[in-house]
């Protein structure tokens, strides 16, 4: 007998060994195509958006279905269209400004920190930080390959209006994958990232709004230049919590350092202040009812999700956050777990819509749902 014969155990190694081969190798080509995935998962966030506007023409205005779809892409692309010619035409001087001067404005900003031994202490560590990072290089890319953002918007643009028009098909195709024992699972968890990524949607439409709306008075109060952009800059900015805000502020405070101490102070006031009533009373009374998750896990997974996809993972990383925790809601705590957490409703997409089954029946059968009840 020849002892180095396979055997069926050598076959299972093997097999074994070849799945893992092939999960590293998929993993591999998933990193590498990282910004492609990126701009995937925004053209669906933009689907869910256009989705959503077509759902109020069609719930409030009473428009036919395939119309108000119409409708809901022409709004989103309007509004992208109408932020375009705020930057690029209304406030093209402004910003003109705040990129031909925001080196030279971030060394007064340092400057002005470093006086201090504790504030050298800060401007040094978040150089450090940031030297060689991969948003430090996806920003110098930026600024001298415009073409390639403008390429990607465009690609976002159309994938969202693909994704919107007929998400049923990629829905279906996703679940054709899975074993279907395992559907209903995953169904219930796909319609649960949707509905609470539009709830999400619109909360941060609302922080982005009133931090645009206070953080431009009080720069226009206290004397900084170009406070409009530098509003409409700090709203946008809410889309990545904690992060964003910060990095709007540094070219204000840059902005009002060459104004003077008083325009300074009054800067730094404005920001805290704001801060302080979004924090305490806008997001919790906003944005806890949607989804809560601790700050400190926001903070360090959208750095962590900015230092693996770049700059454009680092503009989604908050979408991408609470889509990982609403699969973990969902899939683990739910689904393996046995927690009781309420399922979205919605229309099957592979079968007879159904409702979570009830509790005080006995029959272990799920029972039909009316389709008129069905939520996104």
């Amino acid at each position: 007998m020849n002892r180095l014969s396979p055997d069926r155990a050598d076959a299972r190694f093997i097999r074994r060994l070849f799945y893992i081969l092939v999960i590293a190798a998929v993993a591999a080509a998933l990193f590498k195509a990282g910004n492609l995935l990126i701009l995937a998962f925004g053209s669906m966030l933009g689907a869910i958006a256009i989705h959503a506007l077509a759902d109020l023409y069609r719930d409030h205005l009473k428009v036919p279905e395939k119309a108000s779809l119409g409708l809901g892409m022409a709004t989103a692309f309007g509004i992208v269209g109408f932020l375009v010619w705020l930057f690029g035409v209304q406030f093209r001087e402004q910003v003109n400004v705040l990129v031909t001067q925001l080196p030279q404005l971030l060394d007064q900003l340092a400057g002005w920190a470093s006086q201090s031994p504790v504030g050298a202490k800060i401007v040094d560590a978040v150089q450090q930080a940031y030297a060689g990072s991969k948003v430090a290089r996806d920003v110098g890319g930026l600024v001298t390959g415009a073409g390639e953002l403008l390429l990607n918007t465009l690609l976002l643009l159309v994938g969202a209006a693909f994704f919107a028009a007929d998400p049923g098909i990629y829905q279906r195709g996703f679940l054709f994958l899975i074993p279907p024992t395992k559907r209903p699972a995953i169904e219930d968890a796909l319609f649960d990232v949707g509905s609470t990524l539009r709830l999400w949607l619109r909360s941060s439409l609302i922080l982005m709004t009133s931090m645009g709306l206070l953080i431009g008075v009080g720069l226009w109060i206290s004397g900084v230049p170009s406070a409009a952009a530098l509003g409409l800059l700090a709203g946008l900015s809410e889309f990545i919590p904690y992060i964003g805000p910060t990095a709007a502020m540094i070219p204000a405070l840059g902005l009002a350092a060459t104004q003077g101490t008083g325009p300074l102070i009054g800067a730094l006031v404005t920001y805290a202040v704001v801060r302080l009533i979004q924090t305490n009373f806008i997001t919790p009374y906003v944005q806890a009812r949607v989804i809560s998750i601790p700050p400190a896990i926001t903070v360090f997974a959208i750095i962590g999700i900015g230092v693996i996809f770049g700059i454009f993972g680092l503009f989604f990383s908050a979408a991408l956050l609470v889509v990982i925790f609403t699969l973990v809601r969902s899939l683990y705590l739910r689904e393996v777990l046995g927690e009781d957490i309420p399922r979205s409703r919605h229309q099957t997409l592979l079968g007879p819509d159904l409702t979570p089954q009830d509790p005080d029946d006995d029959s272990g059968e799920a029972t039909p749902r009316d389709s008129r009840e069905s939520l996104d």
